[in-house]
Formats: C-alpha cells, sequence, structure tokens
C-alpha cells in the first residue's frame, strides 16, 4: 500500500495527463482558440489529423505517417484516443487500459516528431510514456477516482 502522499502525487499525474489530453480532444473538436482555431476545428468539418500529417511532420518516419492525413477513420481513431484516454484518466476507470492505449498513441506522436525539435532524444512524449508506464505499474486507479468511490460505495451496500 502507498502511502497518502505517493497515492496523491500518483492521482495528479494521472488526472494532470487526464486533462492534457481531454483538452487536446475538446479543442480540437470545438476549437477554442487555444492550439485549434474555431474556423479550423473538427465541428467545422476540418479534420484534426490532416495539416499535422501533411506539413507537421519532417522526420525520419514522414512518409510513414502522410498517407493517414485527413482519412475519416485515422481521425476518428485519433479523436476517440485523445478523448478516451483523456477521460478514464480523469474518472479514473479503467486506467490501465487506457495507459496502455495512451502508450500506443505516444509513442506513434513521438515518431511522427521525431527527432524532437528542443532536445536530441527527451521531450513531452517520452516523459509522458513514462508517466503512462508508472499509471500501469502502480494501478493508480484505484486512489481518489471513480473506482475507488464505487468499490467503496459496493463496499456499503453488503
Amino acid at each position: 500500500m502507498k502511502s497518502k502522499s505517493e497515492q496523491l502525487i500518483w492521482t495528479l499525474l494521472r488526472l494532470s495527463l487526464g486533462w492534457t489530453f481531454f483538452w487536446a480532444f475538446i479543442d480540437k473538436v470545438f476549437g477554442l482558440g487555444f492550439s485549434t482555431k474555431a474556423a479550423a476545428s473538427w465541428s467545422h468539418g476540418i479534420s484534426p489529423t490532416a495539416h499535422f500529417l501533411n506539413k507537421g511532420i519532417t522526420g525520419p518516419f514522414s512518409t510513414l505517417f502522410h498517407p493517414f492525413a485527413g482519412n475519416p477513420l485515422v481521425d476518428w481513431l485519433f479523436m476517440l484516443g485523445l478523448g478516451g484516454i483523456g477521460l478514464s484518466l480523469l474518472l479514473g476507470v479503467t486506467v490501465r487500459f487506457a495507459s496502455i492505449c495512451g502508450l500506443l498513441f505516444i509513442t506513434l506522436m513521438w515518431l511522427a516528431v521525431f527527432p524532437p525539435q528542443q532536445n536530441p532524444f527527451l521531450d513531452e512524449h517520452i516523459i509522458y510514456f513514462i508517466i503512462f508506464l508508472g499509471l500501469i505499474v502502480v494501478d493508480a486507479g484505484q486512489w481518489y477516482s471513480m473506482r475507488s468511490i464505487l468499490k467503496f460505495n459496493s463496499k456499503l451496500l453488503q
């Protein structure tokens, strides 16, 4: 059993990463003007992957990613990934599954921007990767989550 401070740190990491993913989902859907303008949002019929996969990738793996740009199936998978991973981490349900999906998601994102521009190897994708691994290892969905609330309430009903 982790100490209360360790539980709190892992909960804050889970919530922070969850919000990062969920916010990206909301901003891409509605174009709230942070990284996505309203006119470029998914709700206005603009592909959330087209610009990035066509113009934002210049590394050695760019030819792997270019054919997927603007594909409706890729758009849906990308957006479901952002929203699903984010919501799961925020609520604290299916955290292990969401973290495994997050590992795949973030690896693909890292490959798409490889090599990183700010550092020869380490960037936020690697840090997210490490956090996802940690969330799996410590089973971070067990603390301060919908899962823990439901587990507590089911004990009351017995």
